[in-house]
């Protein structure tokens, strides 16, 4: 099996003090090397410093190893490191590259602590550039010391610039996340408000087609013995009226499948339609008319569709409640502001069409025209129509 660079990574991600111990080893000998070789050799560096005995390499081996726990306690090993730099000017030791194990300590800091730690810590490392630069009894130090101040405000700089960075980065990633549940919840809301359309859609389709058929079904039976032919026609009638009942609700649920079936998609109803709505009414045994007033624009779908099922709930209570020789009238006014659809009938029906179902419980018709009406703005009226029957008056407001 293949080890991957990610893998590599990923792996001394998770085990970090693996990492950091190999570092402050790595630092410590370069730092103890450098002082051996100088001294042996008489480089640069090393004159001016007593030399070095077992007292100098162990504090040059504990000031670097600090930065094995430079994750978990990065202040406090930064003071350990900065102490144990003056102890080492005190002594007029050479301490080699161990100010590289607090430069690092001081960029941990500043990275991986808040402003306060950070702040900090640039207090302790510039105390201890100071102290050092101070009790160091070499003048050849001093330029040293000068530099590593100037390179500790640098590393200080870049270490807090990497912390804003990754906090940045973090609050994108926060956001986006935010963002994705923010847009989960408006799918959630919007598939809820979709099924909530497709019930009030079954609700009116099946409603209206199922008491046109119980009213035809009653025509049937009563002529069934007498007069068979117009029982035949009424059977013919139910007929046609379950196979529309049917293809419309394939349609309406057609976009509900999820085996990539589109099913048997129709476009909605309109006021286009109510013609063929008034006629099937006719052939229910309500004698319906329709008059369209004013000059037909196109509508917006969600007004057209809304009035075309205003239209059909109110002829289907006439047809039920209304009574057998009731008359229907059927009147749409186009007026640039608004659409106004008025259905009266002069039967025996009142309030209880529309508040109460075929078997004495609670219906949903009342309710659907208010939700529909209201949805866009209208103005509804429902109630006794003024020398009897009963009416329904709706009022859509158009934006030009």
């Amino acid at each position: 099996m293949r080890t991957s660079p990610r893998d590599v990574r990923s792996w001394w991600r998770a085990h970090p003090l693996i990492g950091d111990s190999l570092m402050a080893a790595l630092v410590a000998g370069m730092s103890i090397t450098l002082v051996l070789l100088a001294r042996r050799y008489g480089l640069a560096g090393a004159e001016g410093h007593r030399p070095p005995d077992a007292v100098s390499l162990t504090l040059i081996t504990l000031g670097c190893l600090t930065l094995a726990g430079r994750r978990a306690w990065p202040l406090v090993l930064l003071c350990v490191a900065e102490v144990q730099q003056v102890v080492l000017a005190a002594l007029d030791y050479d301490g080699g590259v161990t100010r590289l194990a607090s430069l690092i300590l001081l960029y941990s800091v500043a990275a991986y602590r808040g402003l306060a730690l950070s702040l900090a810590a640039a207090g302790a490392a510039l105390l201890g550039y100071a102290t050092a630069l101070g009790v160091s009894g070499n003048p050849r130090e001093w330029t040293q010391h000068a530099l590593a101040f100037v390179m500790a405000v640098t590393v200080w700089v870049v270490g807090r610039s990497v912390r804003l960075r990754r906090a940045y980065l973090a609050e994108l990633v926060d956001r986006a996340e935010r963002l994705e549940r923010a847009r989960d919840a408006d799918t959630r809301a919007a598939r809820a408000e979709e099924r909530s359309r497709i019930a009030r859609e079954l609700h009116d389709v099946v409603a209206h087609h199922v008491s046109v058929m119980t009213v035809q079904a009653a025509a049937a039976r009563k002529v069934l013995d007498t007069r068979p032919e117009a029982a035949k026609d009424a059977l013919v009638a139910i007929e046609e009226m379950g196979r529309t009942a049917m293809r419309e609700m394939r349609g309406i649920v057609g976009v509900l499948r999820t085996d990539g079936d589109t099913g048997e998609l129709t476009p909605q109803p309109g006021m286009v339609d109510l013609p063929g709505l008034v006629d099937q009414m006719r052939e229910a045994g309500l004698r319906a008319q329709l008059w369209v007033e004013g000059d037909q624009r196109p509508l917006p779908p969600g007004i057209d569709l809304a009035a075309y099922r205003l239209v059909q709930e109110a002829l289907t209570n006439s047809l039920r409640h209304a009574g057998p020789a009731a008359r229907a009238w059927v009147t749409v006014r186009h007026e640039p502001s608004g659409l106004t659809v008025h259905v009266e009938d002069d039967g025996r029906g009142g309030p209880g069409a529309f508040t109460r179902g075929p078997d004495d419980r609670p219906g949903h018709g009342l309710v659907g025209i208010r939700e529909r009406v209201a949805l866009y703005g209208g103005i509804l009226r429902i109630g006794p129509r003024q020398g009897g029957g009963f009416e329904v008056r709706a009022r859509f407001p158009l934006k030009d």
